[in-house]
């Protein structure tokens, strides 16, 4: 499976090769088509060390993230404000080869590796902030776990019972180490315990791995951006909207409602201002959502689906371009002129992670 998915890879990089060679990709920058549409970059994690290497499909290193606004910068793409961008959307008014930047979550590597390449090339992004976390001030639990089991791959067995894992296990394979995660994670939320509690936990985990926890808490590894740092990145512009208190979406009407007044009432406290647009958790809608968003004021959502927003678009259901590790800059590149639309299905996105 691996390889055929390294073979597909390939051949789709030797076409974008082939056609950039030949002007495609300048023919369909230049076009009516592309001018009509605004494409939402999207990013989750950038790496405070090496978590793009343990979740690739989550995190970026800030040296790839700087070459992506480097060719942004390079090839004059007009990197609009999301609200800009989508009022301008509305009115049939965008500039040419229309971008805009938003980061899901809030993870303390956007304060540290993101905003300080995005204000060097003046870009202005959106963070879709979770505030359960960020209040909290201690590492996700479901990720601190998963990544410190990563960080002991190349190990022996080890005895999780203590944690929940049932049985001794080697965390040789992302397969094992997925299950113990999901092991310890389980463990921990059938206790219904706080997040204090989860995080005695995770300090636990460390000890058994030999870890020492308390540095990478120090490092702030899979942590959420803290208050005093949201109020000084939005006096500096960055724009903070809703993606839930929790980092979940309920299925009941209210409790999702209330997630979203959670989020919106906790951002409050530090910013002033109205939060009118919102990021599905992972990515992850149901039709019923639409609705709660509307009686929430919601005005506009983000997914994880791939492709352009359009002014036919529904405004809760807006398709995104996910940035990852394993993309390559021709890749990249063929989605900010368009090409990439022409030579992909639009489909959803598998859910990145839901930390409790």
């Amino acid at each position: 499976m691996k390889a055929a998915i390294r073979v597909r890879q390939s051949l789709r990089r030797t076409a974008l090769v082939a056609l950039k060679t030949v002007g495609a990709f300048h023919l369909v920058r230049g076009s009516s088509w592309r001018r009509q549409r605004l494409l939402i970059l999207c990013y989750h994690g950038v790496s405070v060390e090496d978590e793009h290497a343990w979740r690739p499909a989550l995190f970026i290193s800030p040296e790839q993230l700087e070459r992506r606004l480097e060719i942004l910068q390079k090839g004059k793409y007009a990197v609009l404000p999301l609200a800009e961008g989508l009022e301008r959307l509305r009115r049939n008014d965008l500039p040419p080869n229309s971008v805009a930047i938003t980061f899901d979550d809030g993870e303390y590597g956007f304060y540290r590796q993101a905003y300080p390449r995005l204000r060097k090339f003046g870009f202005p992004p959106t963070v879709y902030v979770t505030t359960y976390y960020s209040a909290l001030r201690l590492p996700v639990f479901r990720l601190i776990c998963s990544y410190m089991l990563w960080k002991v791959r190349d190990t022996n067995a080890f005895d999780l019972r203590e944690v929940g894992v049932p049985e001794p296990v080697a965390l040789t394979s992302p397969e094992t180490r997925q299950k113990a995660a999901d092991q310890i994670v389980q463990w921990a939320d059938a206790q219904n315990i706080t997040g204090v509690q989860k995080d005695g936990i995770a300090a636990r985990l460390a000890e058994l791995l030999k870890i020492d926890y308390q540095t990478l808490v120090g490092k702030r590894i899979l942590q959420l951006i803290h208050a005093e740092e949201v109020k000084e990145l939005a006096e500096g512009g960055v724009d903070f909207q809703l993606h839930t208190h929790r980092h979940r979406s309920p299925l009941n009407e209210e409790l999702f409602r209330k997630e979203i007044r959670d989020n919106r009432a906790q951002i409050a406290q530090t910013i002033p201002g109205i939060r009118t647009h919102f990021c599905y958790p992972s990515g992850a809608y149901r039709p019923e959502f639409l609705n709660w968003l509307r009686a929430e004021g919601v005005v506009s959502a983000t997914t994880c689906d791939t492709g352009f927003a359009t002014a036919q678009s529904n405004p809760l259901l807006l398709p995104r371009f996910v940035d990852t590790t394993g993309r390559s800059e021709i890749e990249f590149e063929s989605w900010l002129n368009g090409i990439g639309h022409f030579l992909s299905l639009r489909r959803r996105a598998r859910p990145v992670y839901v930390p409790e």
